[in-house]
C-alpha cells in the first residue's frame, strides 16, 4: 500500500508540475491545488512520524516517504497566486498577510524546501537518528510559516 501512495503522489507530483499559475482559471483552484499539495506533504510527514515512533524503524518507508516529500514541497508555492487570498472549499486558512510579504514568505520556502532535502538525503543515509534530526527541522520550517501565515 505504501508503495502505491508513494507511487501516486509522484504521479500527482508530476502532473502538477507544469506552469501552475496557468492552470488556474480562478482563484479557487489554486487554493485546491495547495491544498492538496500539502495534504500529500503531511501524509508523508505522517508516514514518517509514524515509523521514527516504531520500535523498529522501517527505512525503506521512511526513504519512500522523504522522496514524495522532496518531489511535492517544491510544487506548494505555485498555488499562492494573486486571486487566491480568500474563498476555496474548504476554504485557505493562509492569511491575507502571507501574500503581501513576498521576501520573507520566499525565504521561508526556499528553507523548507532546503530542510526537505536534508531529511531526503538523511533518510537515503538509513541513519535513523540523522533521519529524527532532519525530520524535525523540516517541522520546524512548516511551522515557521504556520506561526505567521495560517488562520487557527
Amino acid at each position: 500500500m505504501h508503495k502505491f501512495v508513494a507511487a501516486f503522489s509522484l504521479a500527482a507530483a508530476a502532473l502538477a508540475a507544469a506552469p501552475a499559475h496557468a492552470q488556474f482559471a480562478k482563484g479557487e483552484d489554486a487554493i485546491r491545488y495547495r491544498q492538496s499539495v500539502f495534504v500529500i506533504m503531511g501524509a508523508q510527514m505522517g508516514r514518517i512520524n509514524a515509523q521514527l515512533k516504531a520500535d523498529k524503524p522501517n527505512v525503506a518507508s521512511i526513504q519512500s516517504a522523504a522522496a514524495v516529500l522532496a518531489s511535492v514541497a517544491p510544487l506548494a508555492g505555485e498555488g499562492f497566486v494573486p486571486g487566491s487570498e480568500t474563498g476555496g472549499v474548504p476554504p485557505t486558512k493562509a492569511k491575507p498577510e502571507l501574500f503581501l510579504d513576498g521576501p520573507k514568505v520566499a525565504a521561508l520556502s526556499k528553507k523548507m524546501n532546503e530542510e526537505v532535502a536534508k531529511l531526503n538525503a538523511a533518510a537515503k543515509g538509513g541513519d535513523v537518528k540523522a533521519i529524527q534530526a532532519a525530520f524535525g527541522s523540516v517541522g520546524q520550517s512548516c511551522k515557521a510559516c504556520h506561526d505567521d501565515y495560517r488562520a487557527k
